[in-house]
């Protein structure tokens, strides 16, 4: 197939290497894409939030399958334009993309579908997030309504720490103060094509900057998958799994489809197990980042029949995606200053050396060539992906390929997994 990837991630470069592994000999085209993605895939100049601009290069250029990889161009209605053209693409609408693009949007999905969740408060003035915030207590949950690069919650004790977040984001629009939830969170993904859906496998990412989940939020500073114990919580990965679908995927599909907006492409569901049983924190409308990272190295079956499926509703076609026995591990490195004032323009080297460690890959986030080199361009630089026999290898490897690693100034977490028991 002809398939052109959207996105300029690290997200992005793991879909792309996913593609590559099959043994069908796609053409595998990126934009914008980034430098490490430029050695897997042609990188082409294009506008992926332009709608026209996509369509039109799928149009004239024969592409077979466009993959969305991040939010901006899904609510932007680029799947909308793609599909008025006949061309393929897993990535919902522009109105189901507000499961993700609205927060106040998705919780009125979640209400009307049934589905376990949290209270929320919509507030609209600092007078309204004051009154919100004496409602539900603390810890307080601030959350910006739209769109906030994975930065606009805040989780904290302090009501004038909260208040103050809330009046960042409130010249943007409206904000969420949620009810605290306590508990282990867990990451799922779904592939749909607006009725079918099939599950992925569960993973746990790393939100806080620094080790013992200390520092400030961030768009996630590693990940790892499968997760054990939830053998202990559910009896089996497979239990929880059918317990998810069965009672938050399923009906939320459902709910959209009847409101007139299928969804299709890729729902993700951040979850928390509570006292009071699973529920739901939020969805995303696409691949999340750095899950996604550890996800797709472990699926066994090819993932361009899988989205082309969900893409042209065949999904009830497929059977539900088989993974490897075997343990994946994410590291983010991040540029010094992340995630406030990222440094941006150091030298990156070392990555010929660490790609050379057994089990390891790397996938770029923000890097760029200069002067016959790489640079670091952003925050999240690069994520070093490990998979191994074990969680003990998988780490093990993972931080041998950090190792060889120079960024000044670097910042990554050393606890990616050490709890994890194999």
């Amino acid at each position: 197939m002809r398939i052109l990837v959207l996105g300029s991630g690290a997200r992005e470069h793991a879909i792309v290497l996913a593609l590559r592994a099959e043994q069908a000999p796609h053409e595998i085209f990126a934009a914008p894409g980034n430098a490490g993605i430029a050695g897997d895939a042609t990188v082409i100049t294009l506008d992926a939030n332009d709608p026209v601009a996509v369509a039109d290069h799928a149009n004239t250029h024969s592409i077979d399958l466009v993959v969305i990889g991040p939010e901006a161009p899904l609510v932007a209605g680029v799947a909308d334009a793609l599909r008025e053209r006949g061309i393929p693409v897993f990535g919902p609408g522009k109105a189901a993309a507000q499961l993700e693009g609205s927060k106040t949007f998705a919780k009125r999905v979640m209400e009307a579908a049934g589905v376990p969740t949290g209270r929320a408060i919509r507030a609209r003035t600092l007078a309204e997030v004051e009154v919100a915030l004496d409602t539900l207590g603390a810890p307080h949950v601030v959350k910006a309504d739209g769109l906030a690069a994975g930065k606009g919650v805040l989780v904290t004790p302090d009501r004038a720490a909260a208040l103050a977040h809330a009046e960042e984001y409130l010249p943007g629009g409206p904000v969420l103060i949620e009810e605290f939830l306590s508990g282990p969170e867990v990451s799922l993904f779904f592939l749909s094509d607006g009725d079918t859906v099939r599950p992925l496998s569960p993973a746990q990412d790393y939100k806080r900057l620094r080790d013992d989940d200390e520092g400030p939020n961030t768009g996630g500073m590693g990940a790892y998958s499968p997760l054990p114990w939830l053998d202990d919580r559910f009896g089996s990965e497979k239990a929880f799994v059918d317990l998810v679908t069965r009672t938050v995927a399923e009906p939320v599909i459902r709910q959209l489809d009847a409101e007139g907006t299928p969804f299709i492409g890729l729902l993700y569901a951040g979850l928390i197990l509570t006292d009071d049983g699973v529920k739901v924190i939020e969805f995303n409308a696409r691949f999340g980042d750095p899950e996604t990272q550890v996800v797709l190295p472990r699926l066994l079956d090819p993932l361009s029949e899988l989205l082309r499926a969900a893409a042209v509703g065949t999904l009830e076609d497929v059977t539900r995606p088989a993974f490897a026995d075997t343990a994946a591990v994410t590291v983010v490195v991040a540029s010094e200053g992340y995630p406030q004032a990222p440094v941006a323009g150091r030298a990156l080297s070392g990555l010929d050396a660490a790609s050379a460690i057994e089990g390891v890959h790397l996938a770029h986030a923000a890097t760029a060539e200069r002067d016959g080199g790489l640079v670091a361009t952003g925050g999240r630089v690069l994520n070093v992906i490990a998979v191994g026999t074990t969680f003990d290898q998988a780490r093990q490897r993972a931080y041998q390929a950090i190792d060889e690693i120079t960024l000044p100034g670097a910042q990554y977490r050393r606890d990616i997994a050490a709890r994890v028991s194999d």
